[in-house]
């Protein structure tokens, strides 16, 4: 496990500030203690300083994980979030949507959010925008990036999509090999 460089840094802040803006200074500055990220195996982990610390005594070859996983840079050096990201994205997202029921089940099995499944929506969401989906229920079901702002949303047929697929819980089971 090593630090993240400064371009690593950069990179992985730009994608949490599309879904969280500002508030990823309170995911590294809790009343519970200080948190930070860490590279390990091209996956980024969000983990407290007193586990780094006992994690240091397992060497690099056997730890597999340690932390939460917030997601991977690919080979191009792009940031993807992971599914696991969302517990630490949900209670300081800036913009959220929300999905009927009937649309939950279509969004968890990995398909985008079309107009006729749109409950609600944040007000003034920007196009291209990232925003976290809700059930009607307030439960997170995954993330994704509006595909209309919010004034579009209201003139466009019911079949248009509305948010673009990222991730859903429903990944936890589909890719349950992959996610570490």
């Amino acid at each position: 496990m090593r630090p993240l460089t400064d371009e690593e840094t950069t990179t992985m802040f730009e994608k949490l500030s599309k879904y969280i803006g500002e508030n990823i200074k309170l995911l590294v500055d809790r009343p519970d203690g200080t948190y930070c990220f860490r590279l390990h195996n091209d996956r980024v982990y969000y983990i407290s300083e007193k586990i780094l610390k006992l994690a240091t005594n397992v060497s690099r070859e056997k730890l597999v994980s340690v932390g939460t996983c917030f997601g991977k840079f690919t080979k191009t050096q792009k940031f993807r979030l992971h599914i696991t990201a969302l517990d630490f994205l949900a209670p300081y997202a800036k913009f959220k949507v929300w999905v009927k029921p009937g649309a939950e089940q279509s969004f968890l099995y990995g398909n985008h959010v079309l107009k006729s499944g749109l409950g609600r929506i944040t007000e003034n969401t920007a196009q291209y925008q990232g925003v976290v989906v809700y059930s009607m229920a307030d439960v997170p079901l995954g993330f994704g990036v509006a595909a209309k702002s919010t004034q579009e949303c209201r003139r466009v047929d019911p079949m248009s999509i509305v948010v673009f697929h990222q991730a859903d819980i429903g990944e936890y089971i589909r890719s349950e090999d992959t996610l570490t």
